[in-house]
């Protein structure tokens, strides 16, 4: 298995969901010391403490063990949350009509 991989997917989660290593720690119910030696493969992390980390990032454990292209919806949402907060009113325009254009793009050419 390999930890260090854990940890950064781990870690990718957490940045996307905006919390801090301690956040973190603190809702997956252990140390941020070890938060930190999770997340850069310096420990083994436990089967309850994965489940914990994956409950407290809202995401299943599969998608922490693997490396896995999907987010959950909570997780994508609070990503996109986070990069709306940071953009002025014009900014959210330009977006806002980008998502639309690409929204119909999508559903003429993908199919479901």
């Amino acid at each position: 298995m390999k930890y260090y991989e854990i940890g950064q997917r781990i870690r990718r989660y957490r940045k996307a969901c905006g919390l801090s290593q301690e956040a973190l720690a603190e809702k997956a119910c252990i140390s941020a010391t070890h938060m930190s030696h999770i997340e850069t493969g310096n420990t083994k992390l436990s089967l309850p403490v994965l489940v914990n980390i994956a409950e407290a990032l809202s995401v299943q454990t599969d998608a922490l063990l693997y490396d896995t292209p999907r987010f959950s919806k909570t997780v994508a949402s609070e990503h996109i949350q986070n990069l709306l907060d940071s953009c002025t009113a014009e900014q959210l325009y330009v977006i806002i009509d980008t998502l639309e254009a690409l929204k119909v793009s999508l559903d003429k050419h993908v199919g479901d």
